[in-house]
């Protein structure tokens, strides 16, 4: 195989990007066909793509076309892991954009389709390109930090105006989105949280405030307290409330302590690690010796969905590693998931959660939702820019 021939499912906001995309900036990647189940969106298909690029309706004509070799799905959220079930039946392999889904239970369901099947597997987690995250992930791993004790994100840099939620009826709703700012803006962080840290906590005390800032029906103020089997605890900060928002990731550990922040790592350095000094130390008031270093991160924020989608087509191509395997998707989505069902049982959840119960609830919000949206035309935003 010297191309990957890709059809994406849903030309919306990211669809539409990830098409222009793959006409031409990704080498070794074809776009051979599209699909929507709206037929604004097939028109402009029709009018913006080169008329080679297959346009169809149904996930079934598409996966029954046999012209590509690669799904990109890039529907709401739900429909997630059903279709890549289904393309993992037809034999494709698999790129599914963010979150994974919206219950870890369906998406259980498709990481067993994938290990079923013989092909690539993977999700647009394009955080993960970033050299800031990378190289975060490689301090940690590699012992510099020593054994973490605290993490911290605050990430309130998530504006959403009343008018963005209005642009789509699914939006901002438990049956079309499945939820809020832990759903649709956070998955990346939520994934990055346990990327580079390695670390998933052993519980989680969440609390979410629903319809907080915005007329909607779901969480956009969250705060979660977390516990790791170290001992270690975490702080998660969110909101797509507040201006101006701070994005700051910051992770203590025995050597000192890592902030991600602007643009920037900078790790602050204990000459002698606070264990060995506080073994040590006989002069009362006194701390370790601190060397604040600004640790040299390539300019930008690296290829993001670029990245992703070049990556994703070398491991088909060339068995090139994936940087974001799809199977890990669905821990991001626990993390989401927990805070939920913390939120709604006032209670603390430990981890592996009950996905079981998880569903149940979640499908009371769906059944009992009375919240009326109020809904602008329908139209695809530009997300250039956003994360």
């Amino acid at each position: 195989m010297g191309t990957v021939r890709y059809g994406i499912i849903g030309i919306g906001n990211m669809g539409t990007a990830h098409a222009q995309s793959l006409l031409s900036e990704i080498k070794g990647a074809e776009l051979t066909a599209v699909c929507d189940i709206r037929e604004e969106r097939l028109k402009w298909a029709e009018e913006q793509l080169p008329e080679n690029v297959r346009k169809y309706s149904t996930p079934k004509e598409l996966f029954e076309s046999r012209i590509m070799d690669a799904v990109l799905i890039c529907t709401p959220h739900y429909d997630h892991p059903t279709l890549a079930i289904e393309a993992f039946q037809h034999g494709y392999h698999v790129l599914v954009e963010k979150p994974a889904g919206v219950y870890t239970k369906a998406v259980q369901q498709m990481n067993d389709a994938a290990a079923q099947s013989d092909r690539k597997f993977g999700i647009m987690y394009n955080q993960r390109t970033n050299p800031l995250y990378q190289k975060l992930r490689d301090l940690i791993q590699s012992g510099e930090l020593g054994e973490i004790r605290r993490t911290n994100w605050i990430i309130t840099d998530w504006y959403r105006s009343q008018n963005y939620y209005n642009s789509g009826g699914w939006r901002a709703t438990w049956a079309g989105e499945g939820g809020g700012v832990l759903l649709n803006q956070d998955p990346h962080q939520l994934d990055l949280w346990q990327w580079t840290t390695g670390m998933m906590p052993k519980r989680i005390r969440a609390f979410c405030h629903f319809g907080k800032y915005r007329n909607i029906e779901v969480e956009d103020d969250v705060t979660a307290y977390v516990e790791y089997e170290n001992g270690a605890t975490g702080l998660f900060i969110t909101t797509t409330g507040e201006a101006p928002g701070t994005n700051r990731f910051e992770i203590n550990g025995d050597n000192g302590k890592i902030v991600v922040e602007d643009g920037k790592l900078t790790f602050w350095r204990l000459r002698t690690p606070e264990p060995q000094f506080n073994a040590e130390f006989t002069g009362g008031f006194g701390s370790p010796e601190c060397w604040k270093c600004e640790i040299p991160v390539q300019d930008g924020g690296g290829e993001q969905h670029k990245g992703v989608l070049r990556n994703f087509t070398n491991a088909i191509l060339h068995d090139e590693a994936l940087l974001a395997p799809g199977e890990e998707g669905i821990k991001g989505l626990t993390l989401s998931n927990a805070m939920y069902l913390s939120a709604w049982t006032d209670n603390w959840v430990e981890l592996p959660m009950d996905s079981d119960l998880f569903y149940d609830k979640l499908m009371e919000k769906v059944k009992n939702s009375t919240f009326q949206k109020e809904t602008s035309e329908s139209k695809t935003l530009n997300v250039k820019g956003t994360h």
